[in-house]
């Protein structure tokens, strides 16, 4: 089983360096024909002189091809350049905004497990009490409501209605290992609950609905009834039985889902003025800030890439008629 596991890996690896291989075109190109920083960056009465200067500074003079070779030459020494307006890094800048957009991802997911998964199980084992069904036409409620609408409405209702919780920023934080984090704090526990539940609440209604779907469809196999029939407890057939056999697809869209809470926070960092990685892109994006926008997208793709061979992985783990070598081919 070791030696497939590693043909495996690899086998993933080679196909996931082609996949990067691919994107980095994509968005290199496609960043670079939309617009050009340097109309942004430089003062409006700036010479012909201070213009070609300004352009020969961020290696925009030279041909578009070259820019690129010498782009992935960089890229793969972890390299995207220094960002146009803060003259550091791009990798830095990312790195340094990771922790809050990580740690608003997680308090998400934590959101959509603790909620997802058990309402999930109780519409499936009772799909026609009212309970049941109340839960499901939340989970239509969860799916149709635009996340920025959702923001500004618990914004509304819980910052400037009730005055119960704070609108904007990160709150105070305690520096664990070097890296700041404001779930530590009460301060900063109360600025996370209003982004994280805006960010989760469409997550947490797929999650109901999948556990559920899994739910409905395992009670009618034949193990389930013969494990009723034997006298088992209920409780031991839900949380042994069933929910076992549920897991797999649950952990399959909770891997790609944690990759999206993390990648597509876009929208919900910008409204709570959350210091992210989403609110850096926006902010990267209105002034073409270009290496930060093609750091930012390459450690998504990297990030993606990621998390499905894990998932892949643990799919051996959970069930062991996965075959390893049958999801490589």
């Amino acid at each position: 089983m070791g030696g497939e596991v590693t043909v495996f890996i690899i086998r993933r690896l080679m196909q996931s360096a082609v996949v990067v291989f691919a994107l980095t075109l994509v968005v290199f190109f496609s960043i670079n024909i939309i617009g050009n920083p340097v109309d942004i960056l430089i003062d409006p009465e700036c010479d012909q002189e201070c213009y070609r200067k300004a352009m020969e500074n961020f290696g925009l003079d030279r041909p578009i091809h070259e820019q690129y070779f010498v782009f992935l030459e960089n890229a793969v020494q972890g390299d995207f350049g220094d960002s146009f307006l803060n003259k550091i890094p791009a990798t830095e800048l990312i790195v340094e905004r990771l922790p809050a957009s990580l740690e608003l991802a997680i308090f998400a997911m934590l959101i959509t497990l603790v909620i997802g998964i058990p309402a999930g199980m109780w519409s499936g084992l009772r799909p026609e009490s009212p309970s049941g069904k109340l839960i499901m036409g939340g989970s239509i409620v969860g799916f149709s409501l635009p996340g920025f609408w959702v923001g500004l409405m618990l914004i509304i209702i819980f910052s400037v209605e009730l005055d119960l919780l704070p609108s904007t920023g990160r709150g105070e934080t305690v520096e664990v290992l070097g890296i700041r984090i404001s779930l530590l704090t009460l301060n900063g526990l109360s600025h996370l609950v209003l982004p994280a539940i805006t960010l989760s609440l469409y997550h947490t209604a797929l999650i109901m609905r999948l556990t559920r779907a899994g739910v409905r469809e395992v009670v009618l196999v034949d193990f389930i009834k013969f494990a009723h029939a034997k006298g088992l407890a209920a409780r031991r057939v839900v949380f042994v039985h069933v929910l076992k056999n549920i897991l797999i697809p649950v952990v399959t869209v909770l891997g790609l889902e944690f990759g999206g809470l993390l990648a597509y926070g876009v929208v919900t960092e910008t409204i709570f003025a959350w210091p992210g990685m989403g609110k850096l892109l926006i902010d990267s994006i209105n002034i073409l800030d270009r290496p930060v926008v093609v750091a930012y997208v390459m450690f998504i793709v990297l990030l993606f890439i990621t998390i499905n061979l894990l998932v892949d992985i643990l799919y051996s783990v959970l069930d062991p008629r996965v075959r390893i070598e049958g999801m490589g081919k």
